[in-house]
């Protein structure tokens, strides 16, 4: 279970912050690093000495420019996220997640990813709209502010938790039949589905109303398998076939 979880950093700005991050991730028996556009060099002698030991985590991570490109092949996506937002999305506690962690990765080709932002600003709204669900860590309000590394340990405490409640449990049951849309074919439909909106007239992307992220909100908590995604994109694709004909009449 532990191996197919991944641990995002999205713009790091200090390299002792990736070594950080590592050790948090070897002390808990997590492997996989993914870095997404760091804004410092991640492989520093600060790196190493803050990973302690751990420093092939980051020898071995994947360094890309997106998020798209981070979680592209994961089908739970849960972003870090400390202040609240104008638009209101799932959101678990740490305790939480972890329990939910058997479920989701009962499959062999289920991936989570768990996504951290910037030190200074951390995630984006448009970053956590690519998200499921938000996990907040309820920290004292009046000293709220997490060291990167701190976060992460936090997680990755609650991910083993999980695993080793997992190893006294009973039997797996089995695998679902479908297996879970996945992050990229999610993007590929939030785009096709835009498109067709505003081929029939119903969106107009100069004045949005927070239309796409409502419906990205929507879809993301309903979890869609690849078959019933595969069965909405048909319904776009004939959608878009019928809009000439209706201009025509």
């Amino acid at each position: 279970m532990l191996e197919h979880i991944r641990i995002v950093l999205i713009g790091t700005s200090h390299p002792g912050n990736i070594g950080g991050t590592a050790r948090a991730m070897h002390n808990m028996g997590l492997t996989d690093l993914a870095l997404v556009a760091p804004r410092c060099e991640p492989l520093t002698a600060d790196t190493v000495s803050r990973a302690s030991g751990a420093d092939a985590l980051v020898h071995g991570a994947r360094t890309v420019e997106t998020l798209e490109e981070a979680v592209a092949d994961c089908t739970l996506v849960v972003g870090a996220s400390a202040r609240s937002r104008t638009l209101p999305w799932p959101m678990i506690t740490p305790r939480a997640l972890g329990e939910r962690l058997p479920e989701e990765l009962a499959a062999p080709e289920r991936r989570v990813a768990l996504v951290f932002g910037r030190e200074d600003s951390g995630l984006t709204n448009a970053e956590l709209q690519r998200c499921h669900a938000h996990v907040h860590i309820p920290t004292n309000p009046d000293f709220s502010s997490l060291n990167l590394a701190a976060a992460v340990q936090v997680l990755a405490y609650e991910c083993r938790l999980a695993w080793l409640a997992r190893q006294e449990a009973e039997p797996e049951a089995p695998a679902p039949e479908q297996p879970l849309a996945s992050h990229e074919e999610l993007e590929h439909y939030f785009a096709h589905l835009e498109r067709t909106l505003i081929a029939i007239g119903f969106h107009d992307p100069t004045t949005p109303r927070q239309l796409m992220a409502r419906l990205r909100r929507f879809t993301l908590r309903a979890r869609p398998e690849r078959m019933e995604l595969n069965i909405l994109r048909g319904i776009l694709s004939y959608t878009e076939r019928l809009v000439p004909r209706r201009e025509d009449d």
